[in-house]
């Protein structure tokens, strides 16, 4: 269960939109691949927001279920392919990505 939340800065965002959107399935897929969970599984949006002009233009947050295989370096490497993959159709922003991981224990979702 991947939740993916892509927050673009405005300013890139009416430049880049449809190469963003056009993105999503492909994004989607290297997370399926690498997380070992089918499409169902994830929740993936776009946010515009206004920040500030010394932070990334683009931040990727990602909000999953630990599973032993999901280690730092294995998740590592996945940030550094979806880096990869929207740094470009951002027109070469920079992009942080960031990993949560949720408690198994009290995490609910409903769909």
């Amino acid at each position: 269960m991947p939740n993916v939340k892509l927050y673009v800065d405005e300013a890139l965002w009416p430049a880049h939109k449809p190469a963003l959107i056009a993105a999503l399935p492909e994004l989607r897929a290297l997370l399926c691949r690498d997380l070992a969970v089918p499409p169902a599984a994830c929740q993936v949006v776009i946010v515009p927001v206004w920040g500030l002009a010394d932070q990334p233009a683009v931040n990727i947050e990602l909000m999953i279920l630990p599973r032993p295989e999901r280690t730092a370096e294995k998740l590592r490497a996945l940030g550094g392919e979806l880096r990869a993959l929207i740094g470009p159709v951002a027109g070469g922003a920079s992009v942080a990505v960031r990993f949560a991981s949720l408690d198994p224990e009290t995490y609910v979702a409903l769909k």
